[in-house]
């Protein structure tokens, strides 16, 4: 199970867009309402990657439009980076969700580590065309795509490691997810510990 034979062998961000509408890779595909492909364009800066695209997400077709990107914008804005040199994508391009028990509300649900790396080639030729200078991973679930599956979040958060395998791209830095923040009992805090991640990263490509 992968999507490698779905992705063309290209630097062409509009071509790969268009080949991920039609991906087979996983199961996934079936239940979501369309492909979630990352958005931004080639030569970007930053490249942010998270797990994958959620219910407005997957109705809208455009990654971090939902209460999490809205988040993550303010926090970009006040870290000083513009989202006009950023890209913005996830590991996984499908919506992975359970219908509640009751009415119809869709709940997230993480992806599987298979389902993960199906999906890795999507990413793998969105940063081959993005060439970014830095990839922040927001959450364990990029972070662990990216920098293997002993990496951790909470140890290794707002510090700048190389990207391995990936040429042209020298370091990453892996915060949470702006979901997390949502959820937190102090949301404030937790909220302050990410700006300050996002102005390392900011910093890191002034």
């Amino acid at each position: 199970m992968s999507a490698a034979e779905y992705v063309p062998d290209t630097v062409s961000l509009s071509r790969l867009r268009s080949a991920a509408v039609d991906c087979r890779g996983c199961a996934l595909y079936r239940d979501a309402t369309q492909t979630v492909f990352g958005a931004g364009e080639r030569g970007a800066r930053v490249m942010l990657v998270g797990e994958q695209p959620g219910d407005r997400e997957d109705v809208e077709g455009e990654p971090f439009v939902g209460p999490a990107g809205r988040l993550l914008g303010r926090a970009l804005d006040e870290a000083g980076l513009d989202r006009a040199g950023i890209y913005l994508t996830n590991v996984v391009k499908h919506f992975k969700f359970r219908r509640a028990e009751r009415g119809k509300r869709r709940i997230h649900q993480k992806p599987s580590r298979t389902e993960v790396l199906a999906c890795r080639p999507w990413l793998s030729a969105e940063l081959a065309a993005v060439r970014p200078g830095l990839v922040v991973l927001l959450g364990a679930t990029a972070a662990q795509a990216v920098l293997g599956t002993d990496f951790r979040v909470t140890r290794e958060r707002g510090r700048l490691v190389p990207l391995p395998e990936e040429p042209g791209t020298p370091r990453a830095l892996a915060t949470v997810h702006p979901s997390s923040i949502l959820r937190a009992e102090d949301r404030e805090s937790a909220y302050q510990a990410f700006r300050a991640d996002l102005i390392t990263a900011a910093n890191a490509v002034a």
